[in-house]
């Protein structure tokens, strides 16, 4: 769907060159919700900009469904960029109309009939959640709702790619959540490319398939969210995945649990995938006659599953909790690591 291959953008100020995009490779399949990520300054920003020309590449180049972008002149961008809607940190809304006519707006600029353009209005009014408020004006709404808006818009002409540039970093945690539902939504049910620009990881775990992590210019790494989050090999990205799962537990963590809970084996298990869904806990309760204990712990969702650690307690009779850890490791894709056996 897009190809990126030898992308640059190189600023030129009176003391020096600044190399904010730096040889940048990618492919991005269709219907994908790929993530990019990164610190102020990374040039994920520029990096998106680059993809509809609202910044001119240095050099390299840009193909999406087959179209070459960065070879285009300025009326074939302009129809191209029909196809690329865009939505940005902070709404870019035209504050003297009201909402129907900031959806409208892309629409008139194309020449789409009246009579068309008001029955797509309003599809996409009951798509993002804003019936009701068509004759509200930007001033009128709620932060969620400009963003709502700013969505509807960027579909007005039925794009198949969506550039979404920081779209929640103004918004408070329960209205991204909720702007992130959308953009699931519209992805299942449009089948729309969405590439997606934030600095909070919490976002690429909750709604994206792939992810590339940018540092100062460049991609430092790339891969499935699960594959990133599980095994982060870059200094950055281990950041990020902090930003999510919290700071991973030391060695003078487990030795607390050790001291803590004298009884019993403590165990590690760590959840990938789908079996993180799974009531394991409780399936092994009943399965032995052995009790456990949740001591401490993190599972966290993400489009391809859930992972996560728990450290549990195990009291039982030991050839009973040797069992029941047989068949976790046997019957499960769970990872044990017994980390003190039973005295």
């Amino acid at each position: 769907m897009i190809t990126i291959d030898g992308l640059r953008k190189i600023f030129t100020t009176d003391q020096q060159d600044i190399k904010a995009v730096d040889d940048l490779n990618l492919s991005i399949k269709e219907g994908e919700i790929f993530g990019v990520i990164g610190y102020s300054g990374a040039g994920k920003s520029t990096f998106v900009r680059l993809l509809n020309r609202l910044e001119e590449p240095t050099s390299g180049s840009v193909v999406i469904d087959k179209q070459e972008i960065t070879s285009l002149n300025t009326n074939e961008l302009r129809l191209a960029r029909q196809e690329i809607g865009m939505i940005f940190q902070h709404f870019n809304l035209l504050w003297s109309r009201t909402v129907k006519d900031n959806i409208a707006f892309p629409l008139e600029i194309a020449g789409v009939a009246k009579q068309e353009r008001e029955a797509r209005v309003q599809e996409l009014i009951d798509l993002v959640g804003l019936s009701g408020r068509e004759d509200a004006y930007p001033a009128q709404l709620s932060g969620g709702q400009k963003q709502r808006v700013g969505i509807a818009r960027a579909l007005a002409n039925r794009p198949k790619v969506l550039l979404c540039d920081e779209a929640t970093s103004a918004l408070d945690p329960e209205t991204t959540n909720s702007i992130l539902d959308l953009l699931v939504d519209i992805n299942q049910r449009l089948g729309l490319t969405i590439i997606l620009i934030t600095h909070e990881m919490h976002v690429i775990r909750k709604i994206c398939h792939q992810v590339a992590v940018m540092e100062n210019g460049k991609i430092v790494e790339q891969g499935d969210v699960l594959d990133v989050f599980l095994r982060p090999k870059q200094k950055v990205t281990r950041k990020f995945v902090e930003q999510v799962m919290g700071t991973p537990g030391e060695e003078e963590s487990i030795t607390e649990l050790v001291e803590a809970y004298q009884e019993g084996k403590i165990v590690k298990l760590h959840f990938v995938g789908e079996t993180a869904n799974q009531a394991l806990i409780s399936q092994l309760a009943r399965r032995f006659p052995i009790d456990i204990n949740i001591l401490q712990g993190k599972i966290t969702q993400t489009q391809a599953g859930a992972y996560g650690t728990l450290f549990v307690q195990i009291v039982g009779d030991p050839a009973e909790c040797s069992r029941a850890l047989a068949h976790v490791a046997d019957e499960t894709s769970v990872e044990v690591e017994v980390i003190r056996d039973a005295e």
